[in-house]
């Protein structure tokens, strides 16, 4: 099975991958991940997305694509594969079809953005141990002090308010036309994110049999 996830930052695509990648032993392949990797690395073409990161804005086609093409023709995309974060534009999905990568499935999970907002703006790590919390849903017993080692906890840059806001600005200009692409196709299937992990993953499964 060859699907594509598609939503907002922040509405929680890659939980949902992750339970299609184990329930049907496919790799879930995130872009966010892959370019991360290189960032780690400290790579030239890492080092020219993280400019495009810290601002929100998308990283460039050029860069994407070919690392795209060449994590689907490993081993592991043989009998299927879940891309998270790719295609994010109209030129991406041309570029994935001209691939000839034929999709089984396009799910889009749907979560209003004040809903994204509140989720991402909440959310921080801990500077010393990576700790995750959130200010509404895993608050730590002592404001902005980890529980478990002390650390002081901080917001990414990527979470703040404004920055969330940019991301969403763009995924409703370049991304949100995706899901016409894929209608008239007839492989187009739309979730609503819920407030529970677990509604949201068997919303998705039932989406992927329809």
């Amino acid at each position: 099975m060859k699907l594509i996830l598609l939503g907002a930052p922040g509405a929680g695509k890659g939980t949902q991958a992750e339970v299609i990648c184990n329930k049907f032993s496919i790799p879930a392949i995130s872009t966010g991940n892959i370019i991360r990797e290189a960032l780690k690395n400290g790579t030239e073409m890492g080092l020219k997305a993280k400019s495009y990161m810290d601002e929100g804005k998308l990283v460039p086609d050029d860069v994407v694509i070919g690392i795209i093409q060449e994590r689907l023709a490993k081993d592991d995309c043989k009998n299927g594969f879940i891309l998270d974060g790719f295609p994010r534009t109209i030129p991406q999905a041309e570029a994935l079809d001209a691939m000839g990568v034929e999709i089984d499935r396009v799910v889009s999970i749907e979560v209003p953005d004040e809903k994204i907002v509140e989720r991402m703006s909440g959310r921080r790590v801990c500077e010393k141990c990576g700790a995750s919390y959130h200010m509404l849903y895993k608050k730590p017993a002592k404001e902005d002090v980890c529980d478990a080692c002390g650390g002081a906890l901080i917001r990414r840059k990527d979470d703040a308010p404004e920055t969330v806001q940019d991301r969403l600005k763009v995924y409703h200009e370049q991304t949100e036309p995706l899901k016409d692409y894929y209608a008239k196709s007839g492989k187009l299937r739309t979730v609503e994110g819920q407030e529970e992990v677990a509604d949201t993953t068997r919303l998705m499964l039932a989406a992927l049999e329809a």
